[in-house]
């Protein structure tokens, strides 16, 4: 009896810490406990919603600024699939200009305010501030997206050289796009 009430119990903790997540989700449901300072979120703002991209990150050849004759692989723009923490699809994230776009419509774009590395073959952790969103739904009234749990996305190993100018390269990725309110 004793063991079948302790279940019941974390059982019904368990679904109550999982109510939270996802489009919409409200209560801070994402502790920034262990992220760089340059990456969190000032306080007076909450957890609006936790979302998982998966997708691409197009690159491309190009000549170095202020560095005649040399070159390097620049970021083109991301291509993905934002999930909630069922894997349901609930939006998409693509760009030039960065933007989250909600499968209810609304949608906004930010402005980067930090980064933060996340080892040498992971994009950095990333701290934007939202713009305005445009359309009634999910993304009205979201201040801040963070971008954590970065895999992948970097620039290509490969060289980028005169030769491959103008050449693209697509590489994988995944992130948690953590969305925030003022409260």
């Amino acid at each position: 009896m004793i063991v079948r009430t302790l279940s019941l119990l974390a059982a019904a903790t368990g679904l109550a810490a999982c109510s939270g997540m996802g489009m919409g989700g409200s209560g801070n449901t994402y502790s920034q406990a262990s992220l760089p300072d340059a990456v969190k979120v000032p306080s007076g703002h909450k957890v609006a919603m936790e979302t998982k991209g998966t997708g691409t990150i197009t690159y491309e050849c190009r000549a170095k600024a202020n560095s005649p004759g040399d070159h390097e692989w620049t970021f083109i723009g991301p291509d993905a699939r934002l999930a909630d923490r069922t894997g349901r699809q609930v939006g998409k994230y693509y760009g030039p200009p960065a933007t989250w776009e909600s499968a209810d419509g609304s949608k906004l774009t930010g402005t980067q305010v930090s980064t933060a590395p996340n080892g040498s073959t992971n994009i950095p952790y990333q701290l934007v501030k939202g713009n305005p969103a445009t359309g009634p739904g999910a993304m009205q009234g979201v201040t801040y997206i963070q971008r954590v749990a970065t895999m992948g996305g970097t620039a290509p190993a490969m060289t980028c050289e005169a030769a491959k100018a103008g050449q693209k390269q697509v590489v994988n990725y995944s992130a948690d796009y953590i969305f925030y309110r003022a409260m």
